[in-house]
């Protein structure tokens, strides 16, 4: 019987390593990171904002569009997608609403941060924090709306930046109270404030990493070391695709030829299972299909 991937993600976070989840924006990055044999990935709103909109991150995405990107993702792989949710879209209800949306769309956690509606990137200038009673709420309501079901709630504060180190500490601690699996503080820029945010709240951590970002380049021990139990990585697919996309087409533009080292189709859809595809057809006679229940007739005991 296949795990559920909240069950499953529960399971890695009690583990021994940092979980880590790379960012997935699209059906192939969410493949090539199941193929690379990482345990989970992460949808993050900035790189969906990026690769959806073509916008910066600053909460432009509806609720809506957010789960049908979750749709996408979740029928390219069967990883636990951990969801950013922004701020819950709204009040109470709205974090209700989105929070039992993403139970059905098969999601293993979603986090939900206490940033003033429109948010922005957590490593950017110029936040603010809604207060303190109202982001409780909002991580009251996100339990509630869960319910039984193992769906993983990660709270999350941009208190650090724009109120310091205490604020955002005494969050951490009010979530976990709140009933929050998990607590995400955001922006911490050095070791000391990390190992202080480790160290005063008791619920599994979460750490953000990101190149060029105000909190600093660790490696998953390191990390782990300090005490964290999953690491998220919005940016290491997105950030290389662009990149690599911005590469090939200056090339284009300036020689008239792609890459030499481009795949080509059969490697690409490859990739995504081309073999799997074709062979599908072939393989329906050999496979005996179940036997459906026939319906009640009331003639049984007759």
């Amino acid at each position: 019987m296949t795990t559920h991937p909240a069950r499953l993600l529960r399971e890695l976070i009690n583990g021994d390593e940092l979980v880590i989840a790379p960012g997935v924006y699209d059906g192939l990055t969410a493949t090539l990171v199941e193929r690379a044999g990482f345990p989970a990935a992460y949808v993050s709103g900035a790189s969906a904002s990026v690769s959806v909109l073509g916008r910066p991150d600053l909460g432009l995405m509806s609720a809506g569009e957010v789960a049908a990107h979750v749709v996408r993702l979740r029928g390219a792989t069967s990883l636990p997608l951990i969801v950013d949710i922004d701020t819950g879209y709204g009040n109470e209800l709205n974090v209700r609403h989105a929070v039992e949306t993403h139970i059905r769309l098969g999601a293993a956690a979603i986090h939900i941060e206490d940033q003033v509606f429109p948010k922005r990137c957590g490593h950017l200038n110029g936040k603010t924090v809604v207060d303190k009673e109202e982001a409780v709420r909002k991580v009251r309501a996100a339990v509630a709306a869960r319910g039984s079901n193992d769906l993983v709630i990660i709270a999350r504060t941009d208190a650090l930046t724009p109120l310091g180190l205490d604020e955002a500490i005494d969050r951490g601690r009010r979530f976990a109270d709140a009933g929050a699996d998990m607590v995400f503080v955001e922006a911490p820029e050095n070791r000391h404030q990390m190992d202080r945010i480790t160290r005063g709240i008791d619920v599994p951590l979460v750490i953000n990493v990101i190149a060029g970002s105000r909190t600093p380049l660790l490696t998953a021990s390191d990390y782990a070391g300090l005490g964290y139990r999953l690491g998220i990585y919005p940016f290491v697919n997105i950030a290389a695709a662009s990149a690599a996309v911005d590469s090939a087409l200056t090339r284009l533009r300036e020689t008239g030829l792609p890459p030499r080292d481009a795949a080509g189709p059969a490697e690409l859809f490859g990739t995504v299972g081309l073999d799997d595809w074709l062979q599908w057809p072939d393989r329906l006679g050999t496979a005996k299909p179940p036997s459906p229940a026939r319906p009640a007739t009331g003639k049984e005991n007759s």
